[in-house]
């Protein structure tokens, strides 16, 4: 039977091409642009780490001073940066399963080639447990270790294009590397590894979209080389040369738990560290905070407000074209009306036209479904062209190119239940009589 409508639907089709064109159209475009700003807002709002994003935290503290503090309306500021002293004790009290610190910073890479001219890259001054926290998968060497990082030792590890641009991709641990005028020696190289968005370091300058960041130093030695963080904020006049011990915030840190329970003993952890810096004159405020990777990254608002309102306005355009194909629908069934009466008397149901009618709605979804893939791809070739952080990832994936199709059939399909509730509703006779 389905076969049947199919033919009756395609012949239908034929015959009105114009109003079909019509219909395919403005599905289309109201299907390519929700797709093209679903795509973006999906890149920009996924999970960056979802093997163990619910594991991982973000602790924050509030080291302002007292003057404008209002009890239970302040929450940590500055994106949940920390002073480096606090981020320090909190990395050595070891109370999570693992724990890193880590900074932002600009990295002048210096080529030993001859004809290779120095660069700048995106870097990480970072602790030792950063890379089995986060996952970071190893093609050559490994991290460093806890020790390495305590005695300042000149190590680095390279993302893999890095790696590619310097030697060839072959192995390159235990070559030199000069960093900002310092030697390293590299003791690891990643896989291809960029979490989208860096989520462990979001929301306050830098990239955060992209190939990932090239280097990964220790924290401690990338300082005592002279190399300043990117992220830098200060409450009271500071010595920008000695952040460690200025009333400034520059570091993140993040640590893995195991489970609620031991979320809920790490918040009780810092809430008591907090009250004990009270104490001591250090914080006048105990406000503290464990967001993990999704919370956090909606509170630093990965997902600009423009890009959700875009993606408000091609629903509410996809409804508009949804209802001008109802229009074009009714319009088709007006003009069917004898054909419908002539089916009804020769013993058609009224269920069988109503069905009819849905399998010709469903045939213009899919053919609105596939021009909006057209429209969708243009669209995001069109953001890929554009200044943004993210614009180079804007590609329509696997599952985006199914949902296309999803919504084309469905968007079809509740635009033809009202013509086909109505042509299902003639009456034979008064069809017959006009003919």
């Amino acid at each position: 039977m389905f076969g049947y409508y199919f033919h009756l639907a395609v012949r239908s089709l034929g015959r009105n091409r114009v109003l079909t064109a019509l219909m395919v159209l403005a599905l289309g475009l109201g299907i390519g642009a929700c797709i093209t700003t679903l795509t973006v807002l999906k890149l920009l709002s996924g999970d960056p780490i979802p093997q163990k994003s619910a594991r991982l935290f973000h602790p924050e503290v509030d080291p302002l001073p007292a003057q404008g503090y209002v009890p239970g309306q302040s929450k940590p500021p500055w994106g949940g940066l920390m002073p480096y002293a606090d981020a320090m004790n909190l990395l050595h009290a070891g109370k999570a399963e693992r724990q890193a610190v880590m900074a932002l910073t600009q990295a002048k890479v210096e080529p030993r080639q001859l004809g290779q001219k120095p660069f700048f890259s995106d870097g990480v001054m970072t602790t030792a447990a950063f890379f089995q926290m986060f996952d970071a998968p190893f093609k050559y060497g490994s991290g460093w270790s806890e020790g390495d990082g305590e005695s300042r030792a000149r190590v680095a590890v390279i993302a893999d294009f890095l790696n590619d641009k310097l030697y060839a991709g072959r192995n390159s641990v235990g070559e030199t590397i000069r960093i900002n005028d310092h030697d390293y020696r590299i003791v690891g190289v990643l896989k291809p590894w960029s979490p989208q968005p860096r989520f462990y370091a979001v929301g306050l300058g830098g990239h955060s979209y992209g190939n990932g960041d090239a280097v990964y130093l220790p924290l401690q030695s990338a300082r005592a080389d002279g190399m300043d963080p990117q992220n830098v904020s200060c409450w009271e006049a500071a010595d920008i040369k000695h952040l460690e011990t200025s009333p400034c915030v520059f570091v993140y840190v993040w640590v893995e738990l195991a489970d609620a329970a031991d979320a809920g003993a790490y918040e009780t952890f810092l809430s008591n560290y907090a009250q004990q810096q009270i104490a001591t004159g250090r914080f006048h405020r105990p406000e503290v905070a464990l967001p993990d990777v999704m919370r956090f990254m909606r509170d630093a608002q990965v997902v600009p407000d423009d890009v959700r309102l875009q993606a408000g306005l091609a629903f509410g355009f996809l409804l508009i074209c949804v209802v001008n194909t109802v229009g074009l629908l009714l319009a088709k069934c007006l003009r069917r009306s004898r054909e419908i009466g002539v089916r009804r008397a020769l013993g058609a149901t009224r269920r069988t036209i109503f069905a009819q009618f849905m399998v010709e709605s469903a045939l213009i979804g899919l053919a609105g479904g596939v021009l909006g893939l057209v429209f969708a791809e243009l669209g995001l070739w069109a953001i890929r062209h554009q200044p943004a952080q993210y614009a180079a990832l804007a590609r329509l994936d696997l599952a985006m190119f199914a949902f296309t199709f999803v919504v084309a059939v469905l968007a079809s399909l509740l635009a033809g239940v009202l013509p086909a509730w109505r042509a299902c509703m003639l009456t034979p006779a008064p069809q017959l009589k006009a003919s």
